[in-house]
């Protein structure tokens, strides 16, 4: 595996760079400096919105592009490159589908904040303001004035048994995404992190063989298909792993450093 060439790095987020706490670890940082060293190109690529995402990020973010909302938002030092927001038929045949079942709690995504129930119980908000920290509480998504860029749907126990088998008939119209163990997200058909990614390859004239993208679950498969590359961790689902080219460690072991300080080492 020769890493020598890399001009660009992606990782997911939640179960890829961040650990089971939530957290980024000191030795991502310091390996960082090296990547920027190498003028590698790095992106973060999450379901998280934008400024989650720069919560974990914010010592670095002015020197990375971040893809946010499955592929929904992409930012370079403050400016906006894409935008793309959910289209707007069958929006309230959603809504009343989940509320419908009180077991799904949606979430209502725009760029600046996003838009909770005021049905919901005080520990799912607690649960929610880990990955929504800017939040309003509504009684409709009528109250929504702001473009939707994503609806993530949240259930306790198993998102892929229990959500997605609902909302698969609209795939037609949206992209249906079981992005975690809790969370089925619905965005646009454009909205999804492999279109946000072969763009900035365009854009920046880099090829799958000089990209290296890890991942961890479904909302990273398009992604990871641009990538000579790309990386599924230990604890990805079976669909990641399938599709990955390589393995990593998981993301409790530092998987994505383990591979970053090959990249640096091949590097030098």
């Amino acid at each position: 595996m020769d890493l020598s060439k890399i001009k660009l790095v992606v990782t997911d987020m939640d179960g890829t760079l961040l650990n089971s706490k939530h957290e980024v670890s000191p030795l991502f940082f310091e390996l960082f400096k090296a990547l920027k060293k190498h003028n590698i190109l790095f992106v973060a690529a999450s379901g998280r919105p934008y400024y989650s995402i720069i919560e974990k990020l914010h010592t670095i973010k002015d020197d990375i592009i971040i893809v946010a909302e499955n592929g929904g938002i992409v930012i370079e030092q403050d400016k906006l490159l894409l935008s793309t927001p959910i289209a707007q038929d069958n929006l309230l045949t959603i809504e009343s589908l989940v509320n419908s079942n009180n077991q799904i709690h949606p979430v209502y995504c725009t760029q600046f904040k996003a838009y909770f129930s005021y049905d919901s119980s005080d520990n799912f908000i607690e649960t929610l303001k880990e990955y929504y920290p800017k939040f309003s509480l509504i009684n409709s998504i009528n109250d929504i004035t702001e473009e939707i860029i994503k609806i993530a749907l949240y259930h306790a126990d198993d998102s892929e048994k229990h959500i997605y088998p609902l909302f698969d008939k609209f795939e037609t119209d949206y992209e249906i995404k079981v992005s975690a163990k809790n969370w089925v997200d619905i965005s646009d058909k454009l909205a999804n992190k492999g279109h946000a990614i072969n763009i900035l390859q365009n854009n920046y004239s880099i090829t799958p063989d000089e990209t290296l993208i890890f991942g961890d679950y479904n909302n990273d498969i398009e992604m990871l298909k641009l990538a000579t590359y790309s990386f599924a961790m230990e604890n990805a689902h079976e669909n990641v792993i399938k599709t990955a080219n390589h393995k990593t460690k998981s993301n409790d072991d530092f998987g994505v450093e383990y591979i970053l300080e090959k990249l640096i080492q091949a590097k030098n």
